[in-house]
């Protein structure tokens, strides 16, 4: 499978999606700020990245926590996998949140999350009176076990 183009506009200061290693499935993208922005525990703020994309038809990007900062900091990303469309243009920002107990303060080029660019197949969907059978049924949250 041919790896997709996705084309980029970046303000000025903004940093490239950048992939960190081979293997690696997400690049991260980083923070552009005028000032350094401190998350105090539970707030949270959509962090500009100073970067637009154009995403292939039949492709999406996803915006993804970075492990780093959960497990550091007590950061993560709300919508996540936030998801940008093929169509959209805008600058894209990353809505942060700080779960942990301390202050979490963010520069300008910063990573703060990664970015996963995947199809994005689009469903027809039709109704119907009644729908297939299966062992689990209706079973929802927690029914196949802990």
């Amino acid at each position: 499978m041919d790896e997709p183009i996705v084309r980029f506009s970046a303000a000025a200061g903004a940093a490239a999606p950048e992939y960190k290693t081979e293997g690696s499935a997400g690049a991260d993208i980083r923070a552009l700020l005028e000032r350094p922005l401190t998350l105090g525990p539970g707030e949270r703020a959509a962090l500009p990245t100073g970067l637009r994309i154009e995403l292939p038809p039949g492709y999406e990007a996803q915006v993804r926590p970075r492990s780093g900062l959960a497990l550091q900091k007590g950061v993560t990303c709300l919508n996540t996998p936030g998801t940008i469309d093929s169509d959209y243009r805008g600058e894209i920002k990353v809505i942060l949140i700080n779960l942990g107990s301390e202050p979490a303060t963010f520069s300008s080029g910063d990573r703060i999350a990664q970015l996963i660019v995947a199809p994005a197949l689009r469903a027809r969907f039709l109704p119907a009176e009644s729908l297939n059978e299966t062992d689990r049924g209706s079973g929802g949250f927690g029914s196949t076990g802990a």
